[in-house]
């Protein structure tokens, strides 16, 4: 079994055993990250297969499969400190492994669609635990000299998920069927468990804590509820609509009672004292400003590649996964740095190749320009993106005490979260209104399930499909017509990316605060100065 002391090792040789540990949690990453893409591809599927009454089911109603899955996942995030205290990181880890693959299963057996959403939330509540307590991991395997290679080897999942999934989720639903798309979790899910069961070390919990049933009164349902109504921005075109204001309001109402209440008892379910630690402060800014806008844009690539190009989801897949080579690249690089310079002399280089990744998509939005310069420039944005993400992570953590890693990690995991939905929500509504800015087409408010007409824009990105076609020639648009509906399109395309490109440069202002001298890291101190046990908070 694997000793304190090899596991605290200050020195800076990456051991077999460290690789183990690490094999477990990017086994753990894949499963939770790869899932929500390679779903996401199976929507229009879910539309057909899963109707009732032969009718194709409302997109806002397969959506839920999605939606089910990221609240769940928002809502057990935040439990995961005190229960890592409470039942151990291995039990806890090989519990949401369990549930997840559980989940999973029975996912694929769903006969109807709320038998489907009823069972993404199952999932979602093992997939939550399984990225906080991965870092948790990781970061107490590595010991402060090591935190920035090992940290890389976890950011391979969460640059790949995105990726692999549409390639994957397309090639599984083409070959097979949709439940195969769940079914596929079932093999790793059972890898990982005995994997985990036989590397990661015994635990022995010694709980110190209660459950501040308060706090996740408060915070639990209040993330759950913000997020609901950021993600149904898209959908309703509009922040001012009441199916988002709502539960967005009550959010926000429900997180505020919590940071007051927060600051009470001694354990609190999220420690927002952490926010005193310059370094953590300075990095979940920085995370929040950078995976707003970097995952709210980067999404839109393969929808580009869809409605402008007209590729398969599988087409579309393979072109983008030039920015994962990309960060495949620097991503050790970085890491390896991570451990011996401070990371404010990393982090800006990265940003870097960010910004000019990012502005160069600004200018390649025309429906003439080529796939290789746009996966020129996704592989410059790639590069930039493995030289920053997990140095933002490794930054955030290092100078914790061992005891506070665990609630660091929430508190990132969180960000990320909310970061992501709402710069997903927020780029998606300036695409969607963007393509609704131009004239109405003739005839086109007559048509059913269509309110109040569609634009060129609009016509433009549906033209691809099979209902869309039948649109084109049931008004009879011109070629001249169309031809000005993929220009608007792409136009409306460039302003999403605009947007994406002024945040990254707001983003400039706390990276500029990341530490340029080498700091002391407290990740081998106990509370109260000794070093901890092996299995941590």
């Amino acid at each position: 079994m694997t000793t304190q002391a090899e596991q605290i090792s200050d020195d800076d040789k990456i051991t077999p055993e460290l690789l183990k540990i690490a094999g477990v949690v990017v086994l753990g990453a894949i499963m939770s990250i790869l899932d929500v893409t390679v779903v996401n591809v199976a929507l229009p599927t879910f539309q057909t297969e899963l109707s009732s009454n032969g009718e194709a089911l409302a997109y806002s109603t397969v959506a839920w499969t999605a939606t089910a899955y990221m609240l769940a996942l928002a809502a057990v995030i935040p439990l995961t400190g005190w229960a890592a205290d409470r039942f151990g990181t291995k039990r806890l880890y090989m519990t949401a492994i369990g549930l997840f693959t559980l989940g999973s299963l029975l996912c694929a057996t769903a006969w109807n669609i709320e038998a489907l959403i009823g069972f993404r939330v199952l999932q979602g509540l093992g997939g939550g635990m399984l990225m906080p307590l991965g870092m948790t991991i990781m970061t107490k395997a590595a010991g402060p000299h090591r935190m920035g290679r090992l940290m890389a080897i976890l950011g391979i999942p969460m640059l790949l998920g995105p990726i692999l999934g549409p390639i994957i989720g397309g090639i599984l639903i083409d070959a097979a069927s949709w439940h195969w798309v769940f079914i596929i979790n079932l093999p790793i899910g059972i890898v990982g468990l005995l994997y985990a069961q036989r590397v990661l070390p015994k635990d022995a919990p010694e709980p110190s804590e209660s459950l501040d049933v308060v706090g996740m009164l408060l915070l639990s349902p209040g993330l759950a509820a913000l997020l609901y109504g950021v993600s149904t921005i898209p959908e309703q075109g509009t922040v001012l609509a009441a199916k988002v204001l709502v539960p967005a309001i009550l959010g926000v109402l429900l997180i505020g009672a919590f940071v007051f209440w927060s600051f009470k008892p001694q354990h609190p379910l999220l420690d927002l004292r952490l926010f005193k630690d310059r370094n953590l402060t300075v990095s979940i800014i920085t995370m929040f400003l950078f995976a707003a806008a970097f995952f709210g844009a980067l999404l839109l690539v393969p929808t580009y590649f869809q409605q402008v190009d007209g590729y398969s989801v599988k087409k579309a897949g393979l072109l983008i996964a030039a920015q994962g080579i990309g960060a495949m690249l620097t991503m050790p690089i970085a890491g390896a740095l991570t451990d011996k310079m401070p990371v404010g002399r990393i982090v800006p280089f990265g940003f870097l190749g960010i910004l000019v990744g990012m502005f160069g998509l600004t200018q390649s939005t025309d429906p003439g320009t080529s796939d290789v310069t746009i996966m020129g420039w996704l592989f410059v944005t790639g590069l930039g993106m493995g030289a920053t993400m997990m140095p933002l992570f490794t930054s955030a953590l290092k100078t914790l005490k061992a005891a506070d890693v665990a609630r660091g990690s929430t508190l990132l995991n969180v960000t990320q979260q909310v970061a992501s939905a709402t710069g997903i929500a927020t780029i998606s509504v300036v695409l969607t209104n963007a393509m609704k800015s131009g004239d109405v087409l003739a005839g086109s408010q007559q048509l059913p399930g269509v309110d109040g007409g569609l634009t060129a824009a609009q016509l433009a990105a549906t033209s691809n499909t099979e209902q869309g076609a039948g649109i084109v020639e049931a008004l009879d648009v011109s070629k001249d017509v169309l031809a000005r509906g993929f220009q608007d399109l792409a136009d409306a395309f460039q302003s999403s990316y605009w947007v994406a490109f002024f945040v990254l440069v707001v983003t400039l202002v706390p990276v500029a605060f990341l530490p340029r001298k080498r700091e002391e890291s407290h990740l081998l101190e106990g509370e109260d100065g000794a070093t901890p046990p092996v299995m941590m908070h």
